[in-house]
């Protein structure tokens, strides 16, 4: 808390066999085909599929596209991906790996700059079966359906057992069958002041009375959090965890660094926690990880060199999780510092499947804000980890209009949030009354303003 696809979305189809083959596309192609999924003035987001035409499975595959000049490749999804040079390669997220006989699988990129692929290679050949790299050419631009279909039914009718594993997916938070999906819930207050509000009672109203997604629990490093008693804390977030998972919600563990701004104070303690984190919970499907939540004072390149040095060492545990990584200005994408999302996508962070968060409490930050999270969702993964619907400082006036015209831009861009606060702090940000946390009650009846109309934004029927 703050006290306070593309211009080419390309679709370049290779095959990737035993013995390296490639397949140019039928029709009117001649060795793969370019399809427009979605554009902007600086940048666009590519699809490549990948199949297996020979007649035996494959394990692996491995493509490689060079791009020209002035264009980079500033996120992916489904791939593990490695540049050298302006050369990119992309190879599998671990679960896409292997190929039936026939089979197909696709990644994805957003590259910064315009520049089409010179040059692609699968298994080591060209994308048209020949011994040099094909430069494939462009074809009219389609639009792809923008809701892939199921291929995988839930067994279940929690959000994790209908969504599984999330994923990046372009600028859009996926689950397991690439549906873009949209996670609405509540964080936490500091577990070292509210841990008694995160009992049986409450966390099975937020799941069944609330239906929300998600629990970002919130620990704080400082302030008599994290620093002074590391065992217990990462325990306790553990605990926390499991509960959210008990019953089919989403886990957010946010890292909560406020006092000092710059995370990087924090880089051996996050190492660690994170570590210990990760590595326990690696197999769970419904963890994601917030690294670093309100920088402030700190330049974005501060940020950046934070974030990945962070992220490797989850990835060594966890190689599939959602990864959140905080932005300057208090989680304001910088515009509380004067700046804007532009030093984001000019410099992102190296890493793959990570998004961006996005900050605001409604009383407080307005039309310049919203703003500017429109501008930045076109090109960047955004979810908003905290906000609150009064001032910044978490009290004063409950402002439901601006709150409103807030969620409702949310929603139509399908970026994911949690309010902050479930507990009865006495402030006026809380979702219950004061004293509330001391019985067991916590139906509607214990509601605060802010939490009633929290729970009938979030009660409301998911999309997935």
């Amino acid at each position: 808390m703050r006290r306070w696809r593309i211009l080419a979305g390309v679709a370049v189809v290779a095959a990737a066999a035993t013995v390296a083959t490639v397949v140019a596309l039928p029709a009117s192609a001649e060795t793969a085909a370019f399809t427009v999924t979605n554009s902007w003035s600086t940048g666009y987001q590519a699809q490549v599929e990948v199949k297996n035409t020979s007649s035996s499975p494959i394990t692996t595959w491995r493509v490689q596209l060079t791009l020209p000049a002035g264009t980079t490749v500033v996120n992916s999804w489904n791939t593990t991906q490695s540049a050298s040079g302006s050369t990119y390669t992309f190879t599998p997220a671990g679960w896409n790996g292997t190929l039936a006989a026939g089979a197909s699988t696709s990644f994805g990129f957003v590259a910064n700059g315009t520049g089409r692929p010179t040059s692609c290679q699968v298994n080591g050949a060209s994308c048209d079966g020949s011994s040099t790299p094909t430069t494939p050419p462009t074809t009219t631009p389609t639009t792809p359906p923008t809701t892939p279909p199921t291929t995988t039914p839930p067994t279940g009718t929690t959000p994790v057992a209908i969504n599984g594993q999330l994923r990046v997916c372009g600028t859009k938070l996926c689950n397991q069958n690439g549906k873009a999906i949209q996670l609405r819930g509540m964080s936490t207050h500091g577990l070292q002041w509210f841990g008694k509000c995160y009992n049986k009672n409450s966390l099975d109203a937020l799941a069944n009375d609330w239906k929300a997604d998600l629990l970002r629990i919130s620990m704080y490093v400082q302030e008599g959090g994290y620093e002074t008693n590391p065992a217990g804390f990462t325990s306790q977030v553990n605990g926390l965890v499991d509960e959210a998972g008990a019953r089919g919600l989403y886990a957010l563990v946010d890292f909560h660094t406020l006092t000092p701004g710059d995370p990087n104070y924090n880089l051996a303690r996050a190492k660690t926690f994170f570590n210990e984190v990760s590595a326990r919970n690696a197999n769970k499907k419904n963890i994601i990880y917030e690294i670093t939540n309100e920088p402030n004072g700190v330049s974005w390149a501060g940020i950046k060199s934070y974030a990945e040095q962070v992220i490797p060492v989850i990835r060594a545990n966890d190689p599939d999780a959602v990864i959140v990584v905080g932005t300057r200005g208090w989680s304001s994408l910088g515009v509380s510092e004067g700046a804007n999302s532009g030093e984001i996508t000019a410099n992102p962070v190296n890493a793959s499947n990570i998004m961006y968060a996005f900050h605001f409490y409604a009383a407080s930050h307005l039309d310049n804000y919203r703003a500017e999270v429109q501008r930045a969702a076109a090109s960047l993964p955004l979810f908003v980890t905290e906000f609150g619907t009064v001032t910044y400082t978490g009290g004063g006036q409950v402002d439901l209009a601006s709150t409103g015209t807030w969620l409702d831009l949310l929603d139509r861009l399908q970026i994911s949030y949690a309010n902050w606060t479930y507990s009865d702090a006495d402030e006026s940000s809380a979702a219950f009354r004061s004293g509330t946390c001391n019985g067991s009650d916590y139906g509607s009846g214990v509601l605060s303003q802010s939490g009633t109309y929290l729970k009938s934004r979030i009660s409301t029927p998911d999309n997935f």
